[in-house]
């Protein structure tokens, strides 16, 4: 974190641009050929907005959580600091993407039982044929996939985050992993019905719908390492062991039996647009844009998924995107109004 506060820093300082610090942003509309922004620190007339406040700003908790019993503690990844935090007993993890997984090993290494609830999932191993997951993702060209060229955009706008840890060590950690450390899964909860929740049990095609993608993508690496004469760089093309369905699954547990002390809701983010006055949220509270450059003239945004590429939402990914949404800012405003 420490070297990313740098680089902004040192940015802010080659670039001279006006930075403001601990400055919040209240209300963005519209004000004649451009918009009026409202700020802790006043206001400023501009006639183009880049919205760059990134994609998960909230967390996103299921509606049933309201019918959970009081006596469950309940937390989000922005509340959690620990397993000390959490009251004495076992915890329930709802989510198996990159969060989720996470936390179950680390709850599960402090000794608690852990249960969790896993629905899809993105399955990939840390490292493969000697390199870097990602450093496959970047050199086989999918990272630079444009948004104009994924089959089923919004789906893929949707899917949620890779197994992937970040350690020294490079460690994969997937449902293998985390079942070989004790932790128990379910399926994906469905319902609180009569303080008991209610899982699903399609474990077993879930388990294997993630199998199936991460082989059919490791087939993609294996064929550009082949066609672009890279195969003596790497080690040779390697294959993981299938998830392990367990021989039976729990389909409820008793929320109020005293098994579940805390429920861990790990089930993604969301942006959060309540300071955007104008009209360009849609009923699923997500900005309506081609490529960045939203329904609004002068309204752009980054840092969203799949933007323009699938590397988007990453710090080195964003520079391709910002180009080229400044590039059409930049005609925006040789246009006088």
């Amino acid at each position: 974190m420490g070297e990313i506060i740098e680089f902004i820093e040192r940015f802010a300082k080659v670039s001279d641009a006006p930075v403001r610090t601990g400055t919040e942003v209240t209300s963005v509309r519209r004000a004649g050929d451009g918009y009026l922004v409202t700020t802790s620190g006043g206001e400023i007339r501009c006639r183009t907005v880049v919205i760059a406040s990134g994609a998960c700003n909230r967390p996103t908790v299921p509606p049933f959580g309201d019918a959970v019993p009081a006596s469950v503690e309940q937390l989000t990844p922005f509340d959690y600091r620990g397993p000390d935090g959490l009251p004495d007993g076992g915890v329930l993890v709802v989510g198996a993407s990159a969060t989720g997984v996470q936390l179950a090993a680390e709850l599960r290494r402090s000794g608690r039982p852990v249960t969790l609830s896993a629905g899809e999932q993105v399955r990939l191993p840390r490292t493969y044929r000697g390199r870097d997951v990602l450093w496959w993702m970047d050199a086989s060209g999918l990272w630079d996939q444009r948004y104009d060229e994924v089959d089923d955009l919004t789906r893929a706008r949707r899917l949620p985050s890779p197994q992937l840890v970040g350690t020294p060590e490079r460690t994969t950690l997937d449902l293998n992993a985390l079942m070989s450390m004790g932790v128990e899964p379910v399926g994906r909860w469905a319902a609180v019905r009569d303080g008991r929740a209610l899982f699903s049990g399609g474990l077993r095609n879930v388990f294997s719908l993630a199998d199936l993608k991460m082989n059919r993508l490791l087939d993609t690496f294996d064929e550009w390492a082949r066609t672009h004469g890279r195969d003596a760089e790497v080690a040779p093309p390697e294959r993981f062991a299938p998830t392990r369905v367990p021989e039976s699954t729990r389909l409820w547990l008793d929320l109020r039996g005293g098994e579940i002390a805390a429920i861990v809701w790990a089930t993604g983010f969301r942006p959060d647009y309540g300071w955007l006055d104008v009209p360009v949220v849609d009923e699923k509270g997500r900005l309506r844009h081609e490529g960045g450059v939203v329904d609004s003239p002068g309204l752009y945004a980054l840092g969203l998924p799949v933007l323009r590429r699938r590397k988007s939402t990453f710090i080195y990914g964003i520079e391709d995107d910002a180009r080229e949404v400044v590039d059409h800012l930049a005609r925006h405003l040789a246009v006088r109004p």
